[in-house]
């Protein structure tokens, strides 16, 4: 195969048309798309795990919604109301059902559930542009460098699930792992969201289509016209079917791992219970209409069918950019773009928003019996600055901000960590996101310790810190 160049606009390698032609009937055949998952450019990767151990798993999945942009830590849970003008929020503060903890006015149903959650009040970092401080959360591990011109590149780390996937991969033909609905950026696709040097076959099952759509589906796993379901039961005839288009490994050693995921793709085809977990239509409207008509409402409800069903790693992204000046759609990044005021922007979509989704979710999660076995992660990039800039807005603060965990052998009603009086600063217990990244492997039984290996076969923890021990339950 005579592989030419990157788009990663498209998520798709430029090939030659000798080959171009195949590469479209093995889409027509599957019909997978997404970011990492028909691309043939990964590089040859020498895979192992040097300290594989496993450990007592707490959690057997986990939801991790992802908030891009950056919310305000000291706009939401942790507020500073006793301090200075210019500093404090111009919310107001309501009481919760975790005694002594109060939080932000916009938020009544979620101040309801705090007694079900962990709050990380001193997660910190140095990235302070968008794309790499994404990176940072997505992966675990800090990038090269702090420079909105970081590009998407297999020479990267994977994404949480992509390492789920290879250590503790799902039963049955379940995915591991499952990302939607967009593939985010900013100008650039964000790094940390496919398996990178792990593999394609790690990647995870991309779904770009709108949950919150009346006719939401899966293309991806629909039967091409020609394959009959008795012809999709004959998996001897479907695998000479997909040798007789092409013989993928002869082109490039560079290519390995495809046939894997080929392979598991066409096992999804055939598994019932991977389309029924997809089903949003099996939900009451009740329930539907709780979770709220939105992208990111019926998404957090597909979360839960999916761990449900045996996924063990859901992404699922609050909006496909950082924000800006819209207050109908848009990211967390309300910092003034052409004088733009952030406090109208989040009370009239980002707070009602979350305050309708996360505190239904967390209450389905609880009544079903899967809160305990079922970690949610909920946090940005970063946080705010305490300062309050010339546009009523707050500008990006890595130093300091809150993450909140529920939920998978976590801790419920509890504060881990402390930020000072202006929210500037840890002031007790730091957290790094390298600390939060072995955390959530330790939860799902994978030693952090764990090695993997880049294209040149240096040997990398999966985890760059130790498990915050103090928020296990």
């Amino acid at each position: 195969m005579n592989i030419t160049s990157h788009d990663f606009s498209n998520n798709m390698p430029a090939v030659s048309n000798r080959t171009q032609s195949t590469l479209v009937d093995r889409r027509q055949l599957l019909r997978i798309g997404g970011m990492g998952m028909l691309g043939l450019t990964v590089p040859k990767l020498l895979a192992g795990a040097d300290s594989s151990t496993s450990r007592p798993a707490r959690a057997k999945s986990v939801i991790f919604l992802y908030q891009f942009g950056g919310p305000s830590h000291v706009d939401t849970f942790d507020m500073k109301p006793d301090a200075p003008d210019g500093v404090r929020s111009r919310f107001g503060q309501i009481a919760t059902s975790l005694p002594g903890l109060r939080i932000c006015e916009h938020l009544p149903e979620t101040a309801k559930v705090m007694d079900k959650v962990t709050l990380l009040r001193s997660v910190h970092h140095r990235m302070k542009n968008h794309n790499p401080a994404a990176y940072h959360a997505l992966t675990g591990h800090e990038p090269p460098l702090d420079d909105i011109r970081l590009r998407d590149s297999f020479d990267l780390f994977p994404a949480y699930g992509s390492v789920v996937d290879k250590f503790a991969r799902a039963e049955g033909n379940m995915p591991t792992f499952v990302s939607y609905p967009y593939t985010i950026r900013d100008g650039a696709i964000t790094p940390g969201q496919h398996a990178s040097f792990l593999g394609k076959s790690h990647d995870p099952l991309l779904i770009t289509e709108d949950p919150n759509d009346p006719n939401f589906q899966l293309p991806e796993l629909s039967l091409p016209a020609n394959l009959s379901p008795e012809r999709l039961a004959d998996r001897r005839s479907i695998q000479q079917l997909i040798n007789s288009k092409t013989k993928m490994l002869e082109y490039s050693a560079r290519a390995q791992g495809l046939n894997d995921y080929y392979q598991r793709a066409l096992a999804m085809l055939d598994n019932p219970r991977v389309r029924e977990a997809f089903d949003l239509s099996q939900e009451s409207q009740t329930l539907r209409d709780s979770y709220g008509r939105t992208t990111y409402g019926q998404g957090c409800l597909l979360a839960r069918r999916l761990v449900e069903a045996g996924v063990k790693f859901v992404n699922v992204y609050f909006s496909r950019g950082i924000g800006g000046q819209s207050k109908t759609r848009g990211g967390w990044d309300t910092h003034g773009f052409n004088n733009t005021r952030m406090y109208p922007i989040l009370k009239a979509r980002h707070l009602p928003l979350t305050d309708q989704t996360l505190p239904v979710f967390l209450h389905d999660l609880d009544q079903r019996g899967l809160l305990d076995e079922t970690l949610v992660v909920w946090m940005g990039e970063f946080g705010r600055t305490p300062r309050i800039n010339a546009n009523i807005s707050r500008d990006h603060w890595p130093f300091c901000y809150t993450v909140l965990l529920a939920g998978g052998g976590v801790r419920r009603g509890h504060i881990h960590g402390a930020s000072d009086k202006q929210g500037a600063y840890p002031s007790r217990d730091p957290v790094t996101l390298g600390d939060l990244s072995a955390t959530m492997f330790s939860l799902l039984g994978i030693d952090p310790e764990t090695t993997i290996y880049d294209k040149l076969g240096r040997g990398f923890p999966i985890a760059e810190g130790r498990p915050v021990t103090g928020v296990f339950a």
